[in-house]
């Protein structure tokens, strides 16, 4: 098993706590007065005080254009459709909100785009059979 590790930064950590922990549903691990750790379902974020990256709509995927980069996660469909209805009762604003695209082909998945507070881009997409990830 590997664990995928992202660091990036954000503008606030009481927000970041609230949005990935609170929200999210993310186990925090270490921290100190400039960055904060999360068990991103499975995958570790460390998360530190400074200037988020830069990011534009320009991954077109089907009709939409979605904000390159971002990262996420692939989590299993029904996962998948718990955090999608937490977010949607949050009153989340979406990029994307939640969707099925690929209906019928390789790779079907369910996905949602959105931003974390620090306006930091995230995909989650949702799928019936995890081993479609990799589908042609």
């Amino acid at each position: 098993m590997s664990i995928f590790h992202l660091a990036f930064n954000i503008r606030d950590l009481d927000e970041a706590r609230a949005f990935y922990g609170d929200l999210l549903g993310c186990t925090e691990g270490r921290s100190t007065d400039t960055w904060v750790d999360f068990n991103f379902f499975g995958h570790q974020l460390s998360l530190h005080l400074g200037a988020p990256f830069a990011h534009a709509a320009t991954g077109r995927v089907g009709d939409h254009l979605v904000p390159m980069p971002h990262f996420g996660v692939l989590l299993p469909m029904v996962d998948w459709r718990g955090l999608a209805d937490r977010l949607q009762a949050a009153g989340v604003d979406f990029v994307l909100a939640p969707t099925l695209r690929f209906e019928g082909q390789p790779g079907e998945q369910a996905t949602m785009f959105f931003h974390d507070p620090s306006g930091n881009p995230i995909e989650i997409k949702g799928m019936r059979d995890l081993s479609g990830a990799f589908a042609t």
